[in-house]
């Protein structure tokens, strides 16, 4: 595979990355959750000071895409009149939370996130930039596949508890202490040395043998996972699906319009508040078998200067198809910035065409190299084994 800049980072919205389409500006809800007038906001800032494009991230955050030097410091402003700017950087980099969004006015989840949130801001540690914590609270767990280092979760009775990411069990919690000791397994992280050379995860740090400590070893089995979310009807609202990941500044808008707030997944969807009718917009999945579920896609080129092909069209060509059981990843280089995990078939744009992995991820060898993308297009067979 060609040589890649892995930057190791996360954008913020204080500090941006440069991409091939502009400053990519990430912006992170509080709570996991954004209000109609800030939908309505941040669709007015990507309209004004990017190029009207908006990505949702596997991490739950919304990107503004396109952004010039010159329109950067005014689109901060604008998002700190919405609420949802950060004082500084380090604060920013530090909050880093999934909360599931199947919770309820009665719960606690939101009270968990806005705890976790302010102790993250008070706090001094210095985690890599991609850790992270979930807060999967209900009667099941629905981020457990996702990525974060810490878990506050519920036990099979509905007891909380406090999980590091690679250990099956957690530790019990009282609702007082729940954040207080995921804190702590934050710091034993750092302070084991899990988190050097600064791009360390938990799970990586537990496989590779290091040991809790007594004090945040658990002995409680969490709740079960529930099946993959898709998009349709819930008790809080409606789920859709954004396709490939990316939404123009319009369509944001016309969720705005319908004055719901929407809760943000890590799924590429998110949850419309209370609404009971899918909305319709051709960036929306709102069929639970979409076949374009099934596909992950970067942004590609030329959206992405390290890319090195248009990853939204090949996926978007085969997505009709695959198998309903075939997960596919589309990544424009071997950095996986979309999917860093495994999938049936991913397929790694280089300079020589794609490589083509099976069972893996954009980190595994290859069985096919330099495959065009109209090979592919033209024998799918390609992909499951027909060669």
């Amino acid at each position: 595979m060609s040589a890649i800049a892995i930057k190791g980072w996360c954008p913020g919205a204080l500090r941006p990355m440069q991409s091939g389409d502009g400053l990519v500006v990430r912006v992170r809800p509080f709570g996991g959750r954004l209000d109609a007038t800030q939908i309505a906001g941040i669709a007015d800032l990507a309209g004004r000071y990017g190029n009207g494009l908006i990505d949702v991230t596997s991490r739950a955050n919304l990107q503004i895409r396109g952004v010039d030097e010159q329109g950067h410091r005014p689109l901060l402003d604008g998002l700190a009149r919405l609420g949802l700017l950060d004082p500084d950087q380090a604060t920013e980099s530090r909050r880093n939370i999934l909360v599931t969004p199947f919770w309820g006015d009665r719960d606690e989840t939101q009270a968990l996130a806005a705890e976790l949130e302010e102790t993250l801001a008070d706090s001094t540690l210095d985690l890599p930039t991609k850790f992270g914590f979930a807060i999967d609270d209900g009667t099941s767990r629905v981020l457990a596949g996702d990525s974060a280092d810490v878990r506050i979760e519920r036990d099979r009775a509905g007891g909380l508890l406090v999980r590091a990411d690679g250990a099956t069990l957690g530790r019990s919690a009282a609702r007082g202490e729940a954040v207080t000791m995921a804190l702590a397994l934050a710091n034993w992280f750092i302070v084991s040395g899990g988190a050097k050379g600064g791009r360390g995860r938990m799970a990586a740090h537990v496989a590779a043998g290091a040991t809790l400590p007594e004090a945040l070893r658990g002995e409680t089995e969490p709740a079960p996972v529930m099946a993959a979310a898709r998009p349709g009807q819930y008790p809080q609202g409606v789920l859709v699906g954004i396709a490939f990941g990316q939404l123009p500044h319009t369509t944001l808008h016309q969720l705005s319009a319908c004055g719901h707030a929407l809760r943000m997944t890590p799924w590429r969807m998110v949850l419309s508040e209370g609404k009971r009718e899918m909305p319709s917009a051709a960036e929306l999945i709102t069929e639970p078998f979409d076949p374009a579920l099934r596909v992950i896609a970067c942004s590609g080129a030329p959206r992405c200067r390290e890319a090195h092909a248009d990853t939204r069209a090949l996926a978007a060509a085969l997505a009709p198809r695959i198998a309903a059981d075939t997960r596919l990843h589309v990544s424009g280089c071997a950095k996986g910035c979309a999917h860093s995990g495994a999938a049936a078939v991913t397929l790694v744009a280089t300079r020589a065409g794609f490589d083509l992995v099976r069972d893996g991820s954009t980190r595994d060898e290859p069985i096919l190299r330099g495959l065009s993308g109209a090979d592919i297009v033209g024998d799918p067979s390609i992909l499951v084994g027909g060669h």
